[in-house]
């Protein structure tokens, strides 16, 4: 046999060119990368037999006494305060005023914000050098003290928002709510600016 004859292109002795091998490695490479910068697709603190850092949380142990700030989480988005201020607290532009960051929030006595859950809130509203002017509904009916007081330690005590405020206890919810059983409206942010945040 002549050792000049070459062998068909398709026959299994042909070889893969090494730049098509060269494109898969960099491919390859390229989506590693990618999901290691992406957590591919799965939050980077969350281990199995773990989905989601909720099912985490829940399997943790408990120490005592009902965790409020998780509480208000929950309450928070079921939806409640979710629907408007968004899941990251920022709220919805020209709209609703954001959470985080926002120094009604901030304030060191809950008076005023518990006011603004309990009977809700209409006319126009400066947070953080922005305007608004909508209407919040009352959640007085639908909440009890402890679950105004959890939502409102879960927003005020926010650190991934930037908030850093004490938390709110259902005593001083039901306190708040005694003062203003007698009322239907909704505050103004005018009229709340007159309140003391103690009383």
């Amino acid at each position: 046999m002549n050792s000049d004859t070459k062998q068909p292109v398709n026959s299994p002795s042909a070889t893969t060119p090494i730049w098509l091998v060269m494109v898969f490695a960099v491919l390859f490479y390229g989506g590693l990368v990618y999901l290691d910068h992406h957590s591919g697709g799965f939050e980077p603190q969350v281990y199995a037999p773990y989905h989601s850092l909720a099912e985490l949380e829940a399997a943790q142990p408990v120490s005592g006494a009902p965790n409020p700030f998780l509480i208000g989480q929950a309450v928070y988005n079921k939806p409640t305060c979710v629907s408007c201020h968004q899941a990251t607290g920022a709220g919805t532009p020209g709209q609703f005023p954001p959470l985080a960051g926002s120094e009604w929030i901030a304030e060191p006595q809950p008076g005023r914000v518990i006011r603004i859950v309990l009977n809700g809130l209409q006319g126009p509203i400066e947070v953080k050098g922005q305007n608004f002017n909508n209407v919040m509904v009352p959640w007085k009916d639908v909440l009890s003290d402890e679950e105004i007081a959890a939502v409102l330690t879960y927003v005020r005590q926010n650190k991934e928002w930037g908030n850093t405020a004490p938390a709110v206890t259902p005593e001083q919810v039901k306190a708040v709510r005694e003062k203003i059983k007698g009322r239907s409206q909704p505050f103004t942010p005018a009229e709340l600016k007159t309140i003391s945040p103690a009383d």
